[in-house]
């Protein structure tokens, strides 16, 4: 106490000095942030031009000594214009708003994918073991793959037991697992067909009727398109329309079992004209600049001759008396989703027989699933308006089979031989390298997105370096 008092006292006396060293303390942190300002503009400028430039870990491959890319053999000039590909990557951070100046560019050459970081392997998160590191190419190109093994780390069970006691003795443990349950009834609920309001995002939304009232006639034969929809739609193909903008549709296409796009989720637009049904519907396929299929372009065109972008038999093109929008995504999912999609490119079924076709085909399925893997990703992060519950519940029930059949793929399955996790033929373990290699690159990105995701029994699949 008698200390106190004397500094108290003496208060009055060591003002000046006190406000000297404030003085100068105040000049130290003015010359301080001058300096972090100067160093943190320069950091900025580099990594925003590291951004933009950069050259980003591509997990699809190319191989000149491969057969060559049937899709880029006669390609066609695109028409279609991608300037509203961005419902998916809403930009809520640089990585989204760099990645969607990079999908919105229309002059994006065919068969050129944009690079997206956030497609790199990420950094392991808190919940992730220390030493579950992304194996390097080098290592799954030169040796077989090692996956990871809850048992073999005394010590990393433990930890994980005791994370998990923690974790679900915890509010924020009860909140989570609520959540995921909120998650899953969600997804179970899902309606296939169902009306919505916000149109600010559909790739059609300032062509059509936009402001104008369209003819009762016209209405009508909408009004009936949606009564077939809702009750005939099959159980993998998800419709939503907008109640003020009735000639817009959106669809969710998932991908067949037994086809190199089993498990993934494929989305389309479509526009009904204002002279519908003498015409077709125009449909637009949100590709993020893959080229997974000859009548699926990288701008978004769907070749197909029900929509008379393709030649075809009479009976094959659209009939406006007949034809229904139903057909028209069907016929996606049931003739260009298919086992066998490098046949559907023009004079190749004629042209590749025997010996020859079976390799190129094999050889442009295991392409495709790399693309498909990526598309996966792409949805996943960024949904579609409105579908988000659909597509978190999907790859939540997926995860594990999406893995599963990544892993037996790396160790030689035809792609396409697995149905729910459980392969469905008996086929030669003969995959290319750089294919399995490919598939290692992104399995521990898959897992860590699956994870996030809140799939469960994900970590198994990780591959160790």
């Amino acid at each position: 106490m008698d200390t106190e008092i004397e500094q108290f006292a003496s208060h009055d006396s060591g003002e000046a000095l006190a406000a000297k060293k404030a003085k100068h303390n105040e000049d130290a942190m003015a010359k301080d942030v001058e300096n972090s300002n100067t160093i943190m503009g320069s950091t900025s400028e580099s990594l925003n031009s590291d951004n933009l430039n950069g050259s980003n870990s591509d997990p699809s491959y190319q191989n000149d000594n491969d057969v060559d890319d049937p899709v880029d053999e006669g390609e066609e000039v695109c028409d279609f214009e991608d300037d509203n590909d961005d419902y998916m990557y809403e930009d809520d951070d640089d990585d989204y708003l760099s990645m969607q100046a990079q999908f919105d560019n229309v002059d994006l050459p065919p068969g050129v994918e944009a690079s997206v970081s956030w497609l790199n392997d990420p950094a392991p998160s808190a919940n992730t073991p220390a030493s579950t590191s992304t194996s390097s190419l080098s290592d799954a190109v030169g040796s077989s793959f090692k996956f990871f093994d809850p048992a073999a780390s005394k010590y990393e069970t433990a930890a994980a037991s005791s994370s998990m006691v923690l974790v679900e003795s915890s509010s924020a443990g009860k909140e989570q697992e609520e959540k995921e349950s909120e998650v899953m009834i969600k997804f179970q609920s899902f309606k296939q067909f169902d009306t919505v309001d916000d149109f600010s995002d559909h790739h059609f939304n300032g062509m059509g009727f936009s402001g104008q009232q369209p003819p009762k006639t016209w209405t009508k034969r909408i009004q009936d398109e949606w009564k077939i929809l809702e009750k005939d739609l099959p159980d993998t193909i998800y419709v939503r329309v907008y109640e003020t903008r009735v000639d817009l549709l959106r669809a969710v296409i998932v991908g067949p079992a037994g086809t190199p796009y089993h498990d993934g989720l494929f989305v389309f637009d479509v526009l009904f004209p204002p002279t519908y049904p003498d015409i077709p519907p125009m449909v637009y396929y949100y590709s993020g600049g893959l080229r997974l299929n000859p009548n699926l372009y990288d701008c978004g065109k769907v070749c197909l001759s029900l929509l008379n972008t393709w030649s075809g038999d009479k009976n094959e093109m659209w009939m406006p008396k007949t034809s229904t929008m139903l057909q028209v995504l069907v016929s996606i999912q049931a003739l260009i989703l298919v086992p066998r999609p490098f046949f559907n490119e023009p004079g190749y079924e004629g042209m590749y027989t025997g010996a020859e076709g079976e390799t190129r085909s094999k050889a442009y399925n295991e392409d495709v699933f790399i693309l498909s893997l990526k598309t996966m990703m792409y949805t996943l992060r960024r949904p579609p308006k409105y579908f988000e519950d659909f597509v978190a519940g999907h790859f939540r029930v997926r995860a594990h089979d999406i893995l599963s059949a990544c892993k037996a793929y790396m160790e030689g399955a035809e792609v396409g031989s697995f149905d729910k996790g459980v392969p469905h033929s008996n086929t030669a373990l003969t995959n290319r390298p750089d294919f399995k290699a490919a598939v290692a690159r992104m399995m521990n990105g898959l897992v860590n997105n699956f994870m996030k995701n809140g799939s469960e029994d994900c970590e198994q699949f990780r591959i160790q370096s």
